[in-house]
């Protein structure tokens, strides 16, 4: 499958969405897209909402037509994450797997703590650095629960099957055998990020810890159910935009006359940011 974007508007800018087509005809990044890319050898697809190293908080949007990838907002204004010393915007390709859905519902019986109604999060780890509405095939490594606003928000650890180390990363022991301090800092860096504006840590279930492949399996399993009984009409999708274009056993699957309301891709140069989001914030009690 071949997958490419379509870009709107300027990078930075609230008009600014990414649309992400299968051979030039626009697809959900939340529905069309399959999670499995491979299941027999356990590759999935995922999508990278924000690339490595970057502050732009970029995300799927739940509500919108097609489900684009665009900027937060927040009281009107773009949201970026802030830096926390010594870390640099994000540490990993971050993003989602397509066709889950952590369902707020249902309250997961370990964490004790309901879904947070967004598709499964994704921290990529390969060396590479994606780009918005990139389609990546991983492998599933491991996950950690972290509890925000009393919602259980899940962050798989995958890392690209095509990357040099990918080979030597089966497992989560391996990662920090093989990238040796990266779970950590994984854990601090989520642990500590909302404290530059004036919110308290996060926290996480399971002390912290990494929970293995198999446990990240089930997880991603769970999600996929949890998608399935969505987009079939039998959990209540609220403000969700349910909008696909080939999901067969879907009542919302929409035509081309549809999908040809979707604007033209635009190659607009990014606007400029304000030099403030490379400020460095350092907090006390982050590890160094």
């Amino acid at each position: 499958m071949s997958y490419t974007v379509r870009k709107i508007g300027q990078a930075n800018t609230l008009e600014h969405r990414v649309y992400i087509e299968k051979d030039g005809v626009p697809v959900s990044p939340f529905h069309d897209i399959p999670l499995f890319h491979d299941e027999k050898a356990g590759i999935l697809n995922m999508v990278v909402e924000i690339p490595r190293w970057t502050n732009a908080k970029q995300e799927i949007s739940k509500e919108e037509f097609l489900n684009p990838i665009k900027q937060d907002v927040k009281k009107g204004k773009l949201r970026y994450v802030r830096n926390c010393f010594p870390h640099k915007g994000y540490l990993w390709n971050y993003g989602a797997f397509p066709q889950t859905w952590e369902d707020p519902n249902t309250v997961h019986p370990e964490t004790k703590a309901k879904g947070d109604n967004d598709p499964l999060d994704v921290c990529e780890i390969g060396e590479l650095v994606g780009y918005p509405g990139q389609v990546k095939q991983v492998k599933v490594l491991g996950v950690m629960a972290l509890l925000d606003e009393e919602e259980t928000d899940w962050k798989i650890i995958v890392v690209d099957i095509n990357d040099p180390l990918a080979a030597k990363l089966n497992d989560v022991e391996d990662v920090e055998r093989q990238l040796p301090g990266l779970l950590r800092a994984t854990n601090e860096w989520f642990r500590i990020y909302k404290i530059p504006d004036g919110k308290p840590e996060n926290q996480f279930a399971f002390s912290g810890e990494c929970k293995n492949k198999k446990y990240a399996l089930d997880v991603v399993r769970e999600c996929a159910e949890a998608w399935k009984k969505l987009i079939e009409g039998k959990s209540p999708k609220g403000d969700i935009s349910l909008a696909n274009s080939a999901v067969e056993e879907s009542a919302d699957r929409v035509d081309q006359a549809q999908l040809s309301k979707i604007p033209q891709g635009e190659n607009l140069l990014p606007a400029p940011i304000d030099g403030s989001v490379d400020k460095w914030f350092f907090i006390s009690g982050a590890a160094v």
